[in-house]
């Protein structure tokens, strides 16, 4: 009968009915299962999670008084098979909850959210066409929705962060599947939002992990939900759930003992640093650990969930521009600019200020004072002063000029991009087009790592298999409600022989029109405002930009695709988009205080960098190198990974783009191209 059991415990892995109760008989005929007043629960073993549930039964003893509601409420677990917990099994699961002890099962059930994040993802087998990944049994991916469920109102803010980190492990993307355990990740995301704002805080702070765009869809719904309870807006309740984490002006010191805990947030990164009186130390105290081991795990996690908000606050910023949002001065003082956390975002951003009579004024918080592109103090803003994020589409050119130049003297580096932000305006063949822009058209991309660019930045769109048949309505879409407009960037795929993967999805896209549609109908782009032009053509700039095959270095040599070699070359060594233009400006004014500046200089489309060896041109758009005379192609495959020597010294007033830190890596290498030792790059050389 043991044998049995075995072999069942396999076969029961998915099932919640006729197998599972034979299993359950099994074990209670071998005395391995707890029945307490005729009530007996058993678990599939075949997972951490189900081993661990067994062992804790096996560990009740009978006679305890709280065993049989631990053994009601384990039970319930498994009847967690809807997509949300009926009026029945709610009321269930709080009655058990509240005869075992709310805070038993808040200690017990931490411990086994604990293990849910720290159990493996293994890859069982891979065919063709085929992966098969172990997580959780089915039976107990059920159960663990259970568990979700029971947490949701004890939820304190360690548990949030645990739930958050559950969600984001859920949807973590499995080739040939999808989520790796849907049901589980929206349980956990119900839970979060029944939670208020803390809820909604770990809302935003997971939205920006997850490519679904269905899944990104039901987060929106959720902080609607709550804002209309509030009834404020769903902006309003995103500045509401913020957290500040107990800091001032982005710091926080705690003492413990004889030592002292500062929590920092500096340059869009939280560090944790530790001193014993004037002494640094390198890490936390291990004398810490046995006496301040709570105080420890909340400082650890308030530096994650700091950098998480930081993070999905800045990206929430990014993406607002477009709306146009304008903000009350008494609730922007409060949640922006007096804002422990929101303060390091709002103060090095410019804003619009708008009075009652239609009026503005541009100014920036610096000093404890507002002021304008030329430095002068501006009147601070009212009760009735409106706050807008400034854009410099919003701006004539000598106006964002005075900005960059005041950022510059200041050594301000702005958390996202403003002043030096890309801007596009409609062009005479837009506007003989009218209800297109081919501006992006004809370019080929990888499609996995556009789709994934397109997801970061609100983009719908669904990737293109072999499967599918014709291509005339594939897009990225983007909803552009405040304006009733939506972006769309269409594609195709390139069905090139082979160039699928294994589960059917094509490698590569080519690119085609940008249009904006009102209730399905285009919308001549003379009448799109520009800013919401500029916003999504600066995405669709990104997304060619950063996925293009002309990006990659070795893509001819590793074959890529013969109908398009003219493409890569010409995009590689090509005309500059906007984005690669700022880029020339940045550079501009970097080289002649870098040490290459005495052996390079800007010269058209190219850094061109004198060497011992060569002339070297690295194109400003796509960071490839030409060797003169010829113009031989010179592949040098950067280390991502690491940071470019030199440039993390010199002040740049926006954060620094990738292709930007490759072109200063290449330039200091082949300044000293005398002394690479690089076999691969010696030979070409």
């Amino acid at each position: 009968m043991q044998a049995l059991l075995g072999q069942l415990s396999d076969n029961t892995a998915g099932q919640t009915g006729n197998l599972l109760e034979i299993h359950r008989k099994i074990r209670g005929a071998l005395g391995q299962t707890n029945n307490v007043h005729g009530l007996s629960v058993v678990f599939a073993d075949g997972d951490p999670l189900g081993q661990a549930l067994q062992q804790f039964l096996a560990n009740l003893t009978p006679t305890d008084s709280t065993t049989l509601a631990w053994l009601q409420l384990l039970q319930l677990w498994q009847k967690a098979t809807t997509g949300q917990p009926t009026a029945k099994l709610r009321k269930g699961l709080d009655d058990a909850t509240a005869a075992v002890g709310a805070e038993a099962v808040r200690e017990q059930g931490r411990i086994w959210l604990d293990l849910l994040l720290s159990m493996p993802v293994e890859q069982e087998s891979h065919t063709s066409h085929n992966y098969t990944y172990t997580y959780l049994l089915e039976a107990n991916a059920i159960a663990a929705k259970g568990l979700v469920w029971t947490m949701q109102p004890l939820a304190d803010a360690a548990v949030l962060t645990q739930l958050t980190a559950l969600v984001a492990k859920c949807f973590r993307k499995i080739p040939g599947k999808g989520p790796l355990a849907e049901g589980l990740g929206n349980a956990g995301l119900l839970a979060l939002s029944q939670n208020g704002l803390p809820g909604v805080a770990a809302l935003a702070r997971v939205r920006g992990k997850i490519r679904q765009s269905n899944t990104q869809a039901l987060i929106a719904r959720y902080i609607e939900q709550e804002s209309v309870k509030l009834g404020v807006s769903p902006a309003e309740i995103e500045d509401m759930a913020a957290p500040d984490f107990g800091l001032e002006n982005g710091r926080l010191t705690e003492a413990l003992g004889d030592y002292t805990a500062t929590l920092e947030l500096a340059g869009g990164k939280a560090e944790l640093r530790w001193q014993k009186g004037d002494k640094a130390l390198k890490s936390a105290p291990a004398a810490l650990k046995a006496t301040h081991a709570d105080e420890l795990k909340e400082l650890k996690a308030a530096q994650t969930n700091a950098q998480q908000t930081y993070t999905a606050q800045r990206d929430r910023l990014d993406r607002s521009f477009v709306a146009g949002r304008r903000i009350a001065w008494p609730w922007f003082a409060q949640y922006y600019l007096h804002h422990g956390l929101m303060s390091l975002l709002a103060r090095p951003l410019i804003w619009r200020l708008h009075q009652p009579d239609g009026t503005f004024q541009d100014a920036i918080f610096r000093a404890d004072a507002w002021q304008d592109a030329q430095g002068r103090p501006v009147p601070a803003p009212a009760a009735d002063t409106e706050m807008q994020l400034w854009h410099p589409v919003l701006a004539p050119a000598e106006e964002v000029l005075a900005w960059r130049q005041l950022l510059d003297g200041w050594q301000l580096r702005q958390p996202l991009r403003q002043a030096y932000r890309e801007v596009y305006l409609l062009t005479p063949p837009e506007e003989r087009t009218n209800t297109y822009s081919n501006r992006m058209a004809a370019h080929v991309l990888k499609q996995h790592q556009f789709n994934s660019l397109a997801k970061l930045r609100g983009w719908r769109y669904s990737l293109l298999g072999a499967y599918d048949k014709g291509y005339e309505s594939d897009m990225a879409s983007l909803p552009l409600p405040a304006h009733n407009l939506t972006a769309e960037f269409w594609v195709s795929e390139v069905d090139a022989d082979g160039e699928w993967n294994d589960t059917g999805i094509y490698n590569y896209v080519s690119t085609d029109q940008v249009r904006f549609v009102r209730n399905d109908e285009p919308v001549p782009l003379p009448q799109v405002p520009p800013l919401v032009l500029s916003e999504a053509m600066r995405d669709v700039d990104l997304f060619v930009g950063v996925a293009s095959v002309g990006n990659d270095p070795q893509w001819r040599d590793n074959g890529g695709l013969v109908q398009y070699r003219t493409y890569w070359e010409q995009y590689s060594f090509g005309e500059l988009g906007e984005v690669a233009k700022n880029r020339k400006l940045a550079l501009e004014r970097l080289v002649p205080r870098l040490k290459i500046g005495k052996v390079s200089e800007i010269k058209g489309n190219f850094l061109v960098m004198k060497g011992t060896r060569h002339v070297y041109k690295i194109h400003l758009g796509s960071g490839n190198i030409l060797m003169e005379p010829n113009d031989q192609y010179l592949c040098i495959v950067p280390d991502r990974s690491a940071k470019t020597m030199g440039a993390t010294d010199v002040f740049l007033p926006f954060e620094g783009d990738a292709v930007l830190s490759i072109i200063l890596s290449k330039a200091l290498l082949l300044m000293e191209d005398d002394k690479i030792t690089d076999e691969t790059i010696l030979r070409q050389l």
